[in-house]
């Protein structure tokens, strides 16, 4: 098998260039394609959700997302208060600025679709996207 053509190796290189692509589409609004997920998120729930879903919609450590949640304060995007009576449960909330730039997210997140499919049939997306699902379901189902 020639390297070159395995799938790992390109997947690998096809996410890092969708991945780079994205970044510099958004950077124009300075926030990062997870920032860009959790907004549209929070948006698609009401506008607020617990830390540790969003945690799990990221696929992250409770470490990891803290660390995302904390620019995103900084940045003005998001709020994060304490949940009804336990101190431990953080809920994140979108402020105005957040939701006023969504749409902003989600055209640069479709252009850059655009981008990664250009050139191919409704069909072949189509097949690809149920490939890629099972690809990911096999590699999940093989988790320890």
């Amino acid at each position: 098998m020639d390297h070159g053509n395995a799938l790992g190796p390109l997947l690998g290189r096809t996410a890092h260039l969708s991945r780079a692509r994205l970044e510099e589409q958004l950077a124009q609004y300075d926030v990062t394609p997870v920032q860009t997920h959790v907004l549209l998120y929070l948006f698609h729930h009401g506008g607020q959700a617990p830390q540790g879903q969003v945690a799990g919609f990221l696929k992250v450590k409770p470490s990891t997302a803290n660390g995302i949640l904390d620019r995103m304060v900084e940045k003005g995007l998001v709020t994060r208060s304490v949940s009804g009576s336990d101190a431990r449960r953080r809920l994140i909330t979108l402020t105005s600025k957040g939701r006023e730039q969504r749409a902003l997210f989600e055209k640069s997140l479709q252009e850059a679709e655009g981008r990664m499919v250009r050139g191919l049939l409704p069909q072949e997306v189509d097949t690809f996207r149920m490939l890629l699902g099972r690809i990911i379901q096999n590699l999940e189902e093989d988790r320890t």
